[in-house]
């Protein structure tokens, strides 16, 4: 979840290009016709995103670390194995976020037979190198959750949470919690990873909009590492500020988690809006210790990573834009919505594997 070049879709632009028919692929498992369609000046492809053989393909899915974000990642790998007939898909993590570990196992991985991968990079600054030498060995390679720092991607694409776009909905989402007024304070991950800095980005715009109704009192970094040190630094915030606070906005898995647990527990009058659909996080939004929280898209990047990746792999398709950023969603649940935002999270990655074959493959 990097500083990528934006060359995003928005929902409009997205449903604007389906609408005008210039399409790369049919594709039959995401009920789409299976006729193929002509192409629109010479600009598409006529061939199938329907996978025709994919027992030759072995997909790893390879996180940069231990983090509960990934879990989702096994049990959707595990799907799209069966679904589109996959020799194999394996879920492996290194046990500590190091760059050279994480290119240790790839490395094994690839001479275990595995012919693509689904990778989120530990570092962004190097991440492309490794991309570079796998694709050089003529894998697939896809960058999953995070993209590369800079204007570059050597994967084939990166599917993504846009982390920008998502703490801006954090932050109005906050912001709106608190009546639209008042000190708020952002809690947040390593300082030096670009996520970081584009969140950072994304919650002062929001704050930006406010027209000075609110005033961000303080932004906590590094507090990510673990659920322990989000505990010390959230517990320590509401004994020195916690007065002068009327809403937290987490744009990190642990703070969120522990913001939750220290409202619920103190009973402080802080609205909160988390991140991520941590069972703790739910269960106060319906008990209505937590205000919001904004869920991204982890299943959907691994299911549709793994089944783009198997076309590229087989060589059915080839990417239009090599290296393209693809936002794989994010979305507000409240407690209007924390029974059902599911279905949400569902239909977009639907809407992104149409998309996916109708604009961002080229397929034979």
């Amino acid at each position: 979840m990097r500083p990528p070049s934006r060359a995003v879709l928005s929902g409009l632009a997205a449903v604007a290009v389906l609408m005008a028919g210039s399409t790369a692929c049919t594709i039959k498992n995401s009920g789409a016709p299976s006729g193929a369609q002509a192409p629109s000046s010479g600009k598409s492809g006529t061939g199938t995103a329907e996978l025709a053989d994919g027992s030759g393909t072995k997909v790893a899915l390879v996180p940069g670390g231990a983090h509960p974000y990934f879990q989702p990642w096994k049990a959707a790998g595990a799907s799209a194995k069966k679904q589109y007939g996959l020799g194999d898909v394996t879920f492996d993590e290194t046990s500590e976020w190091d760059q050279q570990k994480q290119d240790n196992l790839l490395s094994t991985l690839a001479a275990r037979g595995y012919n693509a991968f689904g990778i989120f990079g530990v570092s962004p600054t190097d991440i492309n190198t490794t991309f570079a030498d796998l694709k050089s060995q003529g894998f697939a390679v896809a960058s999953l959750a995070s993209c590369p720092a800079g204007g570059t991607d050597k994967a084939d694409f990166c599917l993504s949470t846009d982390v920008e776009v998502a703490a801006y909905k954090a932050a109005k989402a906050a912001i709106e919690a608190m009546g639209g007024q008042g000190t708020l304070v952002h809690l947040t991950g390593n300082n030096v990873d670009a996520n970081t800095q584009l969140r950072i980005k994304g919650v002062a715009k929001a704050v930006q909009e406010s027209g000075g109704k609110v005033k961000l009192l303080q932004t906590i970094t590094d507090v990510d590492k673990d659920l322990q040190t989000a505990q010390k630094a959230v517990s320590d915030l509401l004994a020195a500020k916690g007065s002068q606070i009327q809403g937290i906005v987490t744009t990190a898995y642990n703070p969120a988690v522990a913001a939750a647990d220290a409202v619920r527990t103190t009973g402080a009058k802080a609205k909160v809006v988390a991140i991520d659909d941590d069972a703790k996080i739910l269960g106060a939004i319906r008990d209505g210790s937590v205000a919001a929280t904004v869920v991204q898209n982890p299943g959907g990047q691994a299911e549709l990573g793994t089944w783009a990746l198997a076309l590229l792999q087989t060589k059915q398709c080839t990417m239009r834009h090599p290296g393209q950023t693809i936002d794989s969603g994010s979305f507000v649940v409240t407690k209007a919505n924390v029974g059902t935002y599911d279905a949400a999270r569902k239909a977009r990655t639907e809407q992104l594997k149409k998309q996916f074959a109708d604009t961002y493959l080229v397929c034979a």
